[in-house]
């Protein structure tokens, strides 16, 4: 599935234009789930925070079991050539993967040498704020000892799909997810903040979300600004008693939540503040050059 009008996909050591064929049938990431993927943007002739994208791909893969095939550096170096191949205009949505060809004798487990990899580059808009709402899902999140929490693994997203999906059969666009113990994760798709008092709260990283490389950024952007932010562990009466929540991840970075179940919420300051300070952070990076 192609998320915008072009893809263009490195694979085997060569670009090819469209939705390229990577996986064979009889791969064993095709049948036991080992691919590992991470996401990046290009917007504004910026690429910010690649390289740790990429660092994360690497570390993903070795979590998985999998002895990565390519390096952080080499990554990010052919996503930045393949970049040059759209217009300079055009936002994109930068996705790294790797999995296994091979398994093991017991065809569970991966042959550690036998990665691939491909880099699909996608045109994707960057969005804009607008309407947006969240409500709570009877989905939970799995705890580090009953799934590989610490990859960004596809065969994790399943469970994301159906959160989103309940929500969405509801009419909201997303939920809060829970971990087993009944704190709050994230959302089905992003990293979530609040705000209460002048202060930013989110969730304590315990191992049950991926405490996402947008959501490092804003907050230590909005730290160096004078912003108090607070990881905690939340519970859903603490999002009800939120003057404003807002999301964090790489497809649209900051966005805010305009209604959580019932209750209308602002575009607020502190939202705003943190759109206004990751756009000058990412613009003040390198430009991609040709």
């Amino acid at each position: 599935m192609a998320l915008g009008k072009r893809a263009l996909t490195f694979f085997d050591g060569a670009w090819r234009e469209g939705n390229t064929p990577i996986m064979g049938a009889a791969d064993h990431g095709t049948w036991i789930g080992t691919m590992v993927f991470d996401g990046a943007r290009k917007f504004d002739g910026v690429m910010p925070d690649l390289d740790l994208h990429c660092d994360r791909l690497v570390a993903s893969a070795r979590a998985m079991g999998l002895e990565p095939c390519a390096i952080a550096e080499t990554l990010a170096g052919l996503i930045a050539d393949g970049v040059t191949r759209f217009a300079d205009d055009e936002a994109l949505y930068l996705r790294p993967m790797m999995w296994s060809t091979e398994g093991s004798p017991s065809i569970i487990d991966a042959v550690p040498g036998s990665s691939a990899f491909a880099i699909c580059l996608e045109t994707l808009p960057m969005p804009d704020p607008g309407a947006f709402s969240l409500t709570v899902s009877p989905y939970r999140r799995p705890h580090p000892d009953t799934a590989l929490t610490e990859a960004k693994a596809a065969c994790l997203y399943p469970n994301n799909a159906r959160i989103v999906k309940e929500a969405r059969g509801r009419g909201f666009n997303n939920a809060l997810s829970l971990d087993l113990d009944g704190h709050v994760a994230e959302t089905a798709s992003t990293n979530v903040f609040m705000t209460r008092g002048g202060e930013v709260f989110t969730p304590v990283p315990n191992g049950t979300f991926l405490a996402g490389i947008t959501r490092m950024r804003v907050m230590d952007l909005l730290r160096a600004d004078g912003v108090k932010v607070n990881e905690v562990q939340l519970t859903v009466a603490d999002f009800h008693e939120a003057e404003e929540i807002f999301l964090t991840g790489n497809a649209s970075k900051v966005m805010p939540v305009t209604r959580f179940e019932e209750r209308d919420l602002p575009f607020g300051r502190i939202c705003r503040r943190a759109r206004e300070l990751y756009w000058d952070y990412s613009l003040s990076r390198t430009p991609v050059t040709v």
